[in-house]
């Protein structure tokens, strides 16, 4: 079997954008690089979070539909996201959220 190399990107399904912005940006620190529309639903927004560059690998996306069903995990879809942080920095974390 084929080793995968790595991974260029993660897309969720969200509700409200704003609070998703919110979350992430501001809570997390992750920068949001990019906001465009979802091309297949243009009343939707596309929103793109990771570095500063906007790296492939550091990015994970979101759909922001508040009206959506909640959904199901199923075959090829994720069920948890981690995040790694330098080493030393668990203490900054901790304060963070706490």
């Amino acid at each position: 079997m084929k080793k995968t190399a790595g991974i260029h990107h993660i897309t969720a399904i969200v509700g409200h954008p704003q609070e998703n912005v919110d979350f992430y940006a501001s809570v997390l620190g992750l920068r949001l690089v990019k906001k465009t529309i979802n091309f297949d639903d243009p009343s939707t927004y596309h929103l793109y979070f990771g570095n500063e560059g906007g790296e492939p690998g550091t990015i994970i996306t979101f759909f922001p539909w508040s009206h959506a069903f909640k959904g199901r995990i199923g075959d090829g879809q994720f069920g948890t996201i981690s995040f790694a942080i330098p080493v030393g920095s668990l203490s900054f974390w901790k304060e963070r959220f706490y």
